[in-house]
């Protein structure tokens, strides 16, 4: 048997390339005509207000903190809760906005536990951030009403939810502002990009501007636009360049219009392994939330001697992976270590199996099987 990789990504390759033609054939490879209809095919996906396509999730994240701070006045004091399990881009934006991250603990679910979350707010709490692993939900709703009942802003930090519906709802209709990934390995693939959505629609005008250095008018609108003085233009504010590009625009159309169906083949992947591993006693499968139709962006498992687990499945040419390391280990946290002991537990067993579309039934059973053989290292 092959290696079977964590993550492979699946390009439609033909499709892709039709789209990127078209960018090139037009002349228009920035943020134009594509980026503006990966706008409108998302809000009309996900049934969220606004759009505004980025260049990544990351730039997405930070820039809905710098504008939280700058709209509301908060102060360098501000704190902003977060979790210890992500990416370390989801407490790096908090940082960059000269914000506070606040370490809050986490569920079985790996999400923020809103009982641990009541504990960390005090008066300086000014945000939360909730990050949807592996496309899961967790205890979302608690946390959300903690937060709206204290008038403490919600971002709902969704690179792994692309296609993830609660009660039939696509997520992000309830926070103040929602940030996606579009990144290689994601679900909705293209080379890196994002989308931000807020629920204002003066945040979205704003975000627009910001992400194209501040300028009121972006190349593409001053292209379109009849009349003469195509080149006036104001800067009302400092602003940066996030904006996405047509061409990862095109690409992600295409991931889009697969997106149900793919996800639907993560759900059975998930299931099989489940049923693989079902009764297994050294091996923990997280469980999604009640209610929760996952994108299934990961499929994890906790396991004793973790590390030692990797290693062995990596001689049969297996390759799972780590999400993620507890933050507060890393120095640049190391100012939150201890606060969170449930995260910091979980990180030492947490393995993310191989889940994308490449992996087939036989290869959930190849993987099961030695999976069951490898815990048992050392037990």
């Amino acid at each position: 048997m092959m290696a079977v990789q964590l993550f492979v990504p699946n390009f439609r390759v033909d499709e892709c390339l039709e789209g990127i033609r078209e960018c090139l054939e037009k002349g228009w490879t920035g943020l134009g005509f594509k980026t503006v209809e990966f706008e409108e095919s998302w809000k009309a996906y996900t049934g969220l207000p606004h759009a505004h396509f980025l260049s990544s999730n990351t730039v997405g994240l930070h820039l809905a903190f710098h504008m939280m701070k700058t709209k509301y006045g908060w102060g360098d004091d501000a704190e902003v809760i977060t979790t210890p399990l992500t990416f370390v881009s989801t407490n790096h934006a908090i940082v960059q906005a000269e914000l506070t991250p606040v370490f809050a603990d986490v569920d079985e679910y790996l999400c923020l536990d809103p009982v641990d979350v009541e504990r960390k707010i005090t008066d300086k709490t000014k945000a939360l951030i909730f990050v949807g692993i592996g496309g899961n939900i967790g205890q979302y709703a608690k946390v959300l009403k903690l937060c709206k009942d204290r008038g403490i802003k919600v971002v709902l930090d969704a690179a792994h939810m692309a296609g993830t519906r609660v009660d039939g709802k696509h997520v992000g209709h309830d926070a103040d502002v929602t940030v996606f990934s579009f990144q290689a390995v994601k679900n909705l693939a293209t080379a890196d990009s994002g989308m931000i959505c807020f629920a204002d629609a003066e945040d979205d005008a704003r975000a627009r501007k910001l992400c194209w250095l501040g300028i009121n008018k972006d190349t593409f609108a001053r292209t379109v636009s009849q009349g003469a003085y195509k080149w006036m233009y104001d800067v009302e504010e400092l602003g940066f360049k996030y904006h996405g590009n047509s061409v990862m625009a095109a690409i992600g159309l295409v991931s889009l219009k697969y997106l149900d169906r793919d996800n639907a083949y993560r759900r059975q992947l998930a299931k099989w392994y489940e049923e693989a591993l079902a009764g297994d006693e050294l091996i923990r499968a997280v469980q999604i939330a009640p209610g929760c139709e996952s994108s299934r962006h990961l499929f994890q498992v906790r396991v004793d001697k973790r590390d030692e687990v990797l290693m062995a499945l990596n001689e049969y040419e297996i390759h799972p992976g780590v999400h993620y390391r507890d933050n507060t280990e890393y120095k640049l946290y190391a100012s939150g270590a201890g606060t969170c002991p449930v995260a910091h537990e979980i990180n030492k067993e947490l393995i993310s199996l191989p889940m994308h579309m490449g992996v087939t039934q036989q290869d959930v059973q190849f993987i099961a099987e030695k999976l069951k053989t490898v815990v048992r290292i050392g037990n």
